[in-house]
């Protein structure tokens, strides 16, 4: 039957590369490829050409899907209705409502459920006995849809572990039940920078608990490797991977101290890390890292087992202004998650970063999920992208990189030795400053932020909550058969400088909020003239780029309501808009006879600072914008002599 296909190429004939790189360089006029090659943040080189030299996918060097050391997946075969489990996170304060979302978030597609837990309420839901949890559990079934924890508040880990444990014992046959306890002391440690007690101490109680659970649920796991704090404050995708295989390798070491069977771990543990928008990138560093795991378990002699990946979308990546994007964003991080073969996926709701998602950010979230699985069928396929000669390469390269950073943690002492020390911290922070460096420069767009934004974007719904909770810690009442034999926190507490977690757009999105508050407090939005020399055909691309470059930091541009012929008309154009900074327009070669008159003429009728679109130096003119320039410098420049405030 394939033999009768048309073949498409049969009427040209076989190039060669060195023939293919010839026509690039004529289509360059003179660059060589390079030009077209791109570095990620580190410092891999991403290029336009991948072939089978690259990597030998023909001779099949990882294997098949299914097959040990399970470096293309634990499954030959998916599963043909739940490919992989759409994992929901619940994030409101009230056990009640979260029940309520719970319970219709099931109905309608989730297969598990994940409570982001802080008793205080301030970021998750506030749970601290076994009446809370109860309340937010009441009605599921948790031997049909697994219940997952995350950890986020003072007390979480543990306690909260045993609570859900307790809560397990009063609801149905415990062999059947599916929890992901989800126990991680050094996530801990990242994420808060302090873990009471000690860290000693609180692997002791892991171990313990870690065991306890075992017995008492087996199709539970209890442990969690969780990286995700490195990419949400900035690391790169090498870095964000090194943790991870550090954080495991520091946990069984930790665990081996405490009398924990090290080889138990892999079939206990759930990795997690973040995917973004750059779904290339992402679906090769879900493969990345389970080529380290299956390394790390090589060097250390444990049990072959798959790693038992989560992939969550960037919480980073996600903006507050033109929120609706993120769905974009969401989209992509989610083909990554399912594509790179991540066991669980989470995708976070598109208005998170402005409150506590609602309704439309759950239901998006889940659906996005949804039709990418049974409409786009992306997992019809095991590993579909296996073999692929762009993934596989940038797979090896993103683990080299990986494997060097886990060698530099591994040299100082180990992932919590590092975090106490603030050498991990310090990596980390150069990245997100060259990180931020790039954005601000526009390097690397943020769309409806820092490109094309909309100043008159309908804002995204949140859900509105006055509950508040007076609990500042994890009762232990009730937890006695869990915890009795589980040493107190008693010793001095382990404490680092955490990883705060960013935003991407902060600094567009700070000029923003002080371009809202302007407009809110002086009744006018913060404005900027636009004066064009010749047709239209000459200044229309300019006009554009610096509109958009100034819409950035939320400030309008205007232009006078017909073309200006002379230097006098552009200066009276200026004085009816109102406005009090202007922006120059035009041709290279019309600034040559034009920019200084029209300069010259601006500042005449009062303008404090005349910019000039591009990199042409005209007399009389102050700042040059362009393709390039720090866009965040300039804004702030902008806004002052506005005089909007800081």
């Amino acid at each position: 039957m394939a033999d009768s296909f048309l073949s498409l190429s049969a009427g040209f004939e076989d190039a060669t590369e060195a023939q293919w790189l010839a026509e690039v360089e004529k289509a360059l006029k003179g660059g060589g490829i390079e030009r077209i090659t791109r570095q990620s943040d580190d410092g891999i080189s991403i290029r336009p050409l991948y072939r089978e030299s690259d990597f030998p996918s023909s001779t099949d060097p990882l294997g098949a899907p299914g097959t040990a050391p399970y470096l293309r997946g634990a499954s030959a075969e998916p599963d043909a209705f739940l490919p992989w489990d759409i994992r929901q996170t619940f994030t409101h304060p009230d056990p009640s409502e979260t029940n309520a979302e719970i319970l219709r978030d099931l109905e309608r597609g989730v297969a598990s459920v994940e409570i982001a837990v802080d008793c205080t309420g301030k970021d998750g839901v506030a749970i601290h006995d076994g009446a809370t949890l109860a309340a937010a559990l009441n009605g599921v079934q948790a031997d049909i849809a697994t219940i997952a924890l995350d950890h986020r508040g003072k007390g979480s880990g543990t306690s909260i572990a045993g609570l859900l444990a307790l809560w397990g014992e009063e609801n149905g046959a415990s062999e059947k039940l599916k929890f992901a306890f989800n126990i991680d002391p050094i996530g801990l440690l990242m994420r808060t920078g302090h873990v009471e007690g000690g860290i000693d101490a609180a692997f002791v109680r892991t171990a313990e608990l870690s065991r306890l659970l075992c017995l008492r649920y087996p199709k539970s796991t209890t442990l969690r490797v969780d990286a995700r704090a490195v990419h949400e404050a900035g690391g790169s995708e090498a870095q964000e991977l090194g943790v991870l295989i550090a954080h495991a390798v520091d946990t069984m070491r930790r665990l081996d101290k405490a009398s924990y069977d090290v080889n138990a771990f892999p079939a206990q543990t759930v990795f997690t890390v973040a995917t973004g928008a750059n779904y290339g990138l992402e679906i090769a560093k879900l493969r990345a890292a389970r080529r380290l795991w299956a390394r790390v378990l090589d060097a250390m002699d444990l049990d072959v087992e798959p790693m038992k990946l989560q992939a969550v979308s960037s919480a980073r990546m996600l903006t507050r202004y033109d929120a609706w994007t993120n769905m974009l964003r969401n989209t992509a991080a989610c083909f990554a998650g399912s594509v790179g073969g991540a066991d669980i996926v989470t995708v976070r709701a598109f208005n998170e970063a402005l409150g506590i998602p609602e309704e439309l950010g759950r239901r998006t979230a889940r659906n996005t999920q949804i039709i990418a699985m049974e409409e786009s069928r992306l997992g019809r396929i095991a590993d579909p992208a296996g073999g692929s000669w762009f993934e596989e390469t940038l797979a090896d390269d993103l683990a080299s990189a990986a494997w060097k950073e886990f060698q530099a943690i591994e040299a100082e002492g180990g992932l919590v030795q590092s975090l106490i020390d603030g050498k991990l911290q310090g990596r980390i922070a150069d990245m997100r400053e060259a990180r931020f460096t790039s954005i601000a420069k526009r390097k690397v767009p943020i769309t409806g932020v820092s490109e094309f934004p909309l100043l008159d974007a309908d804002d995204a719904p949140v859900a509105e909550t006055g509950f508040e909770s007076s609990a500042t810690s994890v009762s232990s009442e009730g937890l006695h058969s869990f915890l009795k034999d589980l040493p107190e926190k008693d010793g001095a507490d382990t404490t680092a400088e955490p990883l705060e977690p960013i935003h991407l757009a902060r600094d567009f999105e700070a000029l923003r909020d002080r371009a809202n508050a302007h407009e809110t407090a002086k009744g006018i939005r913060p404005a900027v003239f636009i004066a064009t020399l010749g047709p239209l055909a000459e200044h229309n691309a300019r006009v554009d780029f610096a509109r958009n470059l100034f819409a950035a930091g939320g400030i309008e541009g205007k232009e006078a309501p017909s073309l200006p012929e002379t230097a006098d008309d552009i200066a009276a154009g200026f004085k009816a808009s109102g406005c009090h900074i202007a922006v120059i327009c035009g041709s290279d070669k019309r600034y040559e006879t034009k920019a200084a008159d029209a300069a010259r003429a601006l500042k005449k009728a009062g303008a404090q600072r005349v910019f000039i679109a591009g990199k042409f130096e005209a007399a009389y003119s102050d700042t040059n914008i362009f393709m390039g320039c720090d866009a965040v410098e300039v804004l702030e420049l902008a806004q002052a002599e506005l005089g909007v405030a800081k």
